[in-house]
């Protein structure tokens, strides 16, 4: 029998000497790494440059994240085959192939959110700056990454939307446009002049600061209701969401002013309540019980 230690010796000598075979291909292919790593990041930074400059800051940091990913994936394969001359690429690439799909079903949220996030980018529906909404959130754009979008709210807090979800959901671009409307219901008392009050309305409004002129304010009859006549009065401002808040206020204190000023009345919704005396010997009787009326009342 052989002495277990010499072949423990010879294991280790044949280990050795496949080491030193292979320690100049190992070099070889950490160098070709090393450069590979150094183009990468080199391509990534002209992506990032030649996007950025036409107002595609995050496309150009998305775009160049792949590109430097693709390059180091490529060189990995590349090294591989460098240090193990035995390991064809189109090995690998076969057995890529089949590990891709359990690849892909692992990381389908971020594939997923990855690819509308690049759709946004594209598209542009919006971008950085912008005021939008989404999925009930409210805020200004701050930054478009390739897992999610991040929008400062307006009362100073961050919320973080994956890119799925926008893409897939309504969003609404309150900045699109330079100018938006808004509008606000003012009731008044059935026996004001309505004509009048909304030509005074229109009036007040258009005086405002940050309201603008063209198109001019309107008041319009937009509903009877109960306990007055409702009068829609409607403007346009500035799109961003201060010039939009303050315009609002203005607009409201305005209208408060012309209605004391001209002696247009704002009444209170009003309702009428009925106590039912359940002592009576009647109630629960449907044909002889009184439904609120004094029993020393006349009913009318």
């Amino acid at each position: 029998m052989h002495n277990p230690a010499v072949l423990v010796w010879t294991k280790l000598q044949s280990v050795g000497d496949q080491f030193f075979l292979l320690l100049p291909n190992m070099v070889g292919g950490i160098v070709f790494l090393v450069i590979a790593y150094v183009l990468g990041r080199l391509l990534e930074r002209w992506v990032k440059h030649l996007l950025g400059q036409g107002e595609r800051v995050d496309l150009g940091a998305l775009l160049g994240s792949i590109v430097f990913g693709t390059v180091i994936l490529v060189s990995a394969l590349i090294a591989c085959a460098i240090v193990f001359p035995s390991v064809q690429p189109s090995n690998v690439l076969s057995t890529l192939g089949i590990g891709s799909v359990a690849i892909g079903f692992a990381f389908k949220d971020i594939l997923q959110n990855m690819l509308a996030g690049l759709l946004l980018l594209i598209n542009r529906p919006y971008r950085r700056g912008d005021q939008i909404k989404v999925k009930g959130f409210e805020g200004t754009v701050e930054h478009i990454e390739s897992r999610a979008t991040l929008i400062k709210t307006f009362d100073g807090r961050r919320v973080i939307i994956p890119n799925s979800d926008v893409y897939t959901s309504p969003v609404t671009v309150n900045t699109a446009f330079e100018t938006r409307r808004d509008s606000y219901d003012v009731g008044i008392g059935y026996g004001d002049e309505v004509e009048a009050a909304c030509r005074i309305f229109e009036e007040a409004v258009a005086a405002c600061e940050g309201i603008l002129t063209d198109p001019k304010p309107e008041a319009l009859p937009w509903g009877l209701d109960s306990s007055y006549v409702t009068v829609r009065v409607r403007w346009w401002a500035k799109a961003l969401q201060t010039e939009q808040t303050h315009a609002r206020s203005r607009a409201i204190l305005a209208i408060w002013r012309a209605a004391k000023a001209n002696g247009i009345d704002l009444p209170f919704p009003t309702s009428t309540v009925l106590f039912h005396d359940q002592s009576e010997d009647a109630d629960g009787d449907r044909s002889r019980q009184r439904e609120g009326w004094p029993a020393d009342g006349v009913k009318g």
